[in-house]
C-alpha cells in the first residue's frame, strides 16, 4: 500500500498558528469564532486558534440538535473548559422546526442535514459579526477535494487553518497537541441525522480515502491507483466522481462575460 508522506507535526503547527495570526491582523479583527461539535477537526483548531491568539480572543459555539450524539456534546463543552474559552450552547430545534413548519415539505434526511449545517453557520457568523471575530473553517483537504461539507453551510469560513491536512494527517497532529484520546478514537460523525458516521456515507475508510487522493493529486490515473493499493477500480472511480462532482462547491460562483458592441 502507498502511504501519504509523513507529517511535520512541529512545523505544521507552527505554520498554522502564524497564518491564523496573520489573518486575524490581516482583517484587524480581534478573534476567533469556531463552532464545537465535539469532534476531532474543530477540536484541533480551537487547540490551534488558542495557541495562535490565546484563549482570551477565542469564542466557541456548541449547537446540538435531537440527533447530536450526546458523548458529542459533553466533548464539545469539555474542550472550551478544558481550553478555558468563552462559549455558548444554543440547541437549533427550535430553528430548525420553524423552518420545516413553513416550508411544508415532506423529511429528506439530506436537505434536513443541510439545512442543519447552514442554520449553524448562520449562528455563527452573528457572533463573528457581533464580536468582530473571524470564523474558523474546519474542513480538512480529505473532505473538501471529495466535497463532503455544506454549501454556505460548514464549508463557509473566513479562512481553513486544516484545509491542507489530509484526515489522516489530522490524527497526527491532533495527537501531537495532546487532543484528548476519546475525541481522536471516537468515529467520525456530523451527527445530522441518526447513527449517521462520516465512514459510512464516504464508502471507505478515511486511511483508504487519503491514500487514493494522495495518488489521485500526484496525477496517478484511476486504473493506476487501483493497482497500486490494490483495490477495486470501481472504489477509486467513486472517490474521483465525488471529487469531479463536487468541484463546484470549493469555487466561487461563476459569472457570464457580458458581450460588448
Amino acid at each position: 500500500m502507498s502511504k501519504i508522506p509523513e507529517l511535520d507535526c512541529e512545523q505544521t503547527k507552527n505554520d498554522i498558528v502564524e497564518f491564523i495570526k496573520s489573518k486575524v491582523s490581516e482583517s484587524k479583527t480581534d478573534g476567533i469564532v469556531v463552532g464545537l461539535s465535539g469532534g476531532i477537526d474543530s477540536t484541533l483548531i480551537a487547540y490551534l486558534a488558542c495557541e495562535a491568539v490565546g484563549k482570551d480572543n477565542v469564542f466557541g459555539i456548541v449547537m446540538p440538535s435531537a440527533t447530536t450524539p450526546n458523548e458529542d456534546n459533553l466533548h464539545s463543552i469539555e474542550i472550551a473548559q478544558r481550553l478555558g474559552i468563552d462559549y455558548k450552547k444554543i440547541c437549533i430545534d427550535g430553528i430548525l422546526n420553524e423552518y420545516l413548519s413553513v416550508s411544508q415539505l415532506e423529511d429528506n434526511n439530506l436537505a434536513i442535514g443541510n439545512l442543519k449545517a447552514r442554520i449553524r453557520m448562520s449562528i455563527i457568523y452573528y457572533f463573528a459579526n457581533h464580536k468582530n471575530y473571524l470564523v474558523s473553517g474546519t474542513g480538512n483537504k480529505s473532505e473538501i477535494l471529495i466535497g463532503y461539507f455544506t454549501k454556505h453551510g460548514d464549508g463557509a469560513c473566513d479562512m481553513e487553518p486544516i484545509g491542507d491536512l489530509y484526515k489522516t494527517d489530522v490524527y497526527k497532529l491532533s495527537e501531537f497537541m495532546d487532543v484528548p484520546k476519546g475525541i481522536i478514537e471516537k468515529p467520525p460523525r456530523a451527527g445530522l441525522w441518526n447513527n449517521q458516521t462520516d465512514e459510512d456515507e464516504i464508502g471507505m475508510s478515511y486511511a483508504l480515502l487519503d491514500q487514493i487522493l494522495y495518488l489521485y493529486v500526484e496525477g496517478m490515473k484511476n486504473t493506476e491507483i487501483a493497482e497500486k493499493l490494490d483495490i477495486s477500480v470501481d472504489d477509486v472511480d467513486m472517490i474521483i466522481n465525488k471529487v469531479n462532482r463536487n468541484e463546484h462547491k470549493s469555487k466561487v460562483p461563476e459569472i457570464p462575460e457580458k458581450t460588448i458592441l
